[in-house]
């Protein structure tokens, strides 16, 4: 019914009971204890979620915490337990998709599937067009031992470019800049798939729209048939 944060000051304001006795902030009950708010009971809801989460430059795509990091599940402190679907780097910002939803998660991140990600992103110098061209063949990334896929490229700006990937190696637009002779300054992802991060705000989050989710998983079902056929 709420977050870390509002029950300590649901608690704090009396409004907890167990037993018929109020519960102060950090008061160990027992487990099987039935809590009540503003007398009535609160029953434990598992409901299948998935949030679109405008992650900071600075916060961890992890569940554990490592070090003095903070990590996208501390950062968000949802009631409900959920967990990135795949990564953004650490100094990268934007759309982050949150689920508790494994299947669900799996089919996005599925490799084969070709799924689109979007990213606004400016490097520390002006580029030309031999730059956006060779982006959009594929660079090759001598320590992965890989090639880029073809992808789209346009340019926005004299260092800014928008770029859209069908996979999703590791800080892979990064290294194709780097490999290229640039360094990224800035890098934020606008959308992935049909989810767009729209005008959210940087630390904000939501649930998808019953539309969005409608139509990706029509997208989903798409590339799991497109699978199917090819073996």
């Amino acid at each position: 019914v709420c977050s870390r944060r509002e029950a300590d000051q649901l608690t704090d304001a009396g409004r907890v009971t167990v037993a018929g006795k109020e519960i102060g902030t950090g008061e160990r009950i027992p487990a099987d204890a039935e809590v009540f708010l503003d007398g009535r009971p609160v029953k434990a809801e598992t409901r299948q979620v998935l949030l679109l989460f405008y992650k900071p430059r600075g916060i961890v795509c992890s569940t554990k915490k490592q070090r003095q990091e903070t990590t996208v599940t501390e950062f968000l402190d949802y009631p409900v337990r959920v967990y990135p679907v795949g990564r953004l780097d650490k100094d990268s910002e934007g759309l982050l998709l949150m689920t508790n939803q494994g299947d669900l998660a799996n089919e996005i991140m599925h490799a084969g599937n070709f799924h689109e990600k979007e990213y606004i992103v400016t490097v520390d110098q002006p580029f030309n067009s031999a730059f956006i061209k060779k982006m959009q063949e594929g660079v090759e990334l001598k320590e992965l031992e890989v090639t880029t896929r073809p992808c789209k490229v346009k340019a926005l700006g004299k260092k800014t470019f928008q770029i859209t990937l069908t996979q999703g190696l590791n800080r892979q637009i990064r290294r194709m800049c780097e490999a290229l002779g640039y360094h990224v300054v800035t890098l934020k992802r606008v959308r992935i798939m049909n989810i767009h991060l729209g005008r959210l705000n940087t630390g904000d989050y939501r649930r998808v729209t019953p539309q969005e989710l409608e139509e990706l998983q029509w997208q989903l079902e798409q590339a799991r048939m497109e699978r199917e056929e090819e073996e």
